[in-house]
């Protein structure tokens, strides 16, 4: 522990981080620098300053990376369709490189010989925090004190709060019985009542959306503007990445959409139930697809969707600073060419429908596809010969007695 002089720590100034502060201090007699990142968690974080300035930290970074995290992050994961296990959107999953990346810059620009994380031994963080460490400073020493220390109780670390005099808050209300992560993309929920995979979650659990049931009785109409796979304004309104994630936010809550109940399976080997508030990821989903279907090519929408578990796969157990991850998005990039565009949405009770869409770009060909006479365009004779070349084999097989199971 001699070698340690200085650590970078992901400080969020709640209970967990505020220990972690101390003991790094203690156990380490090193000196520890604070970063806090907005990433439109929806809570104030300018108060983590004057908290690890009690606690004696002398560089105290708090960034605003709200634009960066949906512009480089969660916009080119959308380019892909990104779900992971068929339903998750990855809330948590794509802000854990963004946050690695920012403590080893942080590490290198103070000079400092470690970082610190707050994720435990049993979570899928521990691992994306570190492989992204790795991956962009390879000898960087990291501190997981979760995997190191005996605190592993939130009485424990209350505890050792009290006998350090760390300053924690504590609210009159009754706390929240859920482990929670919020950012711009979504908020996750998981404790409490959901280890019970039998048992209902909670209505009053849910932030940013109304139920269902209580949202509006008359649908909400929007429209989304594509320019290379990206959202660039709402309603013919220009907005920034981060603008329109937190409008259409508002929006798709305020109907009831993105609320998700799933059991997940982490990356350490265990199952996890999660529930998950994703409303501007589910209109996103929806509407990236539909602006998709009228500008790509069959096969390479094919190939996309063959590709996308892969991607997800990699976003989800941290390896997005990884050599195939990165393969990967320029052949996802390299498709979004052309998927330029508007998409028309109806918003209704926790749905979002696809109503309309339309582009310069567009390959459908009303003249083509039509069900009436199409002067010609396409001879459906042609169509005899293709399906005969594609029953070739299955006619040899036929002709040679073969069963078919």
């Amino acid at each position: 522990m001699a070698d340690v002089k200085k650590v970078v720590l992901a400080y969020s100034g709640g209970l967990d981080t505020s220990v972690i502060l101390k003991w790094l201090q203690d156990t380490y007699n090193c000196e520890v620098v604070t970063f806090t990142a907005d990433l439109g968690q929806g809570e104030e974080v300018e108060p983590a300053r004057a908290k690890a300035q009690a606690m004696g930290v002398k560089e105290i970074y708090i960034d605003d990376l709200r634009e960066e995290f949906v512009r480089d992050f969660v916009f080119p994961m959308f380019r892909a369709n990104t779900i992971y296990e068929g339903e998750y959107l990855l809330g948590t999953s794509i802000a854990r490189p963004l946050i690695a990346k920012r403590l080893i810059e942080i590490a290198n620009e103070t000079g400092a010989d470690a970082i610190s994380h707050g994720a435990t031994g049993k979570g899928n963080d521990q691992v994306r925090f570190e492989l992204g460490a790795y991956a962009l400073k390879p000898g960087v020493k990291v501190i997981a004190p979760w995997r190191e220390w005996d605190l592993l109780s939130r009485e424990k670390l209350m505890d050792y709060a009290e006998k350090h005099a760390i300053p924690i808050e504590r609210h009159g209300k009754k706390k929240s019985p859920y482990s929670m992560d919020a950012n711009l993309l979504h908020i996750s929920y998981e404790g409490g009542v959901l280890e019970d995979t039998w048992t209902e979650h909670e209505e009053d659990m849910w932030k940013w959306s109304v139920s269902p049931e209580a949202a509006p009785d008359t649908p909400t109409y929007i429209e989304l503007t594509y320019r290379q796979g990206d959202i660039v304004a709402i309603d013919g309104k220009d907005m920034t990445p981060a603008a329109v994630l937190a409008e259409l936010n508002r929006i798709g809550g305020a109907n009831g959409i993105g609320r998700l109940d799933i059991v997940e399976n982490r990356y350490v080997g265990m199952k996890s139930r999660g529930c998950y508030e994703t409303p501007g990821g589910t209109i996103m989903l929806k509407a990236h697809r539909a602006i998709e279907s009228i500008t790509l090519d069959r096969e390479v929408a094919h190939l996309k969707d063959e590709l996308m578990p892969k991607y997800a796969s990699l976003i989800y157990t941290g390896y997005w600073w990884s050599p195939e991850r990165l393969m990967l998005q320029q052949m996802i990039d390299a498709s979004q060419s052309n998927v330029n565009g508007v998409v028309r949405l109806k918003l209704y009770k926790g749905n979002v429908i696809v109503v309309g869409r339309k582009s310069d770009d567009s390959l459908f060909d009303a003249n083509i596809a039509t069900f009436e006479e199409d002067g010609g365009a396409y001879n459906q004779a042609d169509a005899a010969g293709f399906i005969k070349l594609n029953a070739l084999r299955m006619r040899i097989a036929a002709g040679k007695g073969r069963k078919l199971f």
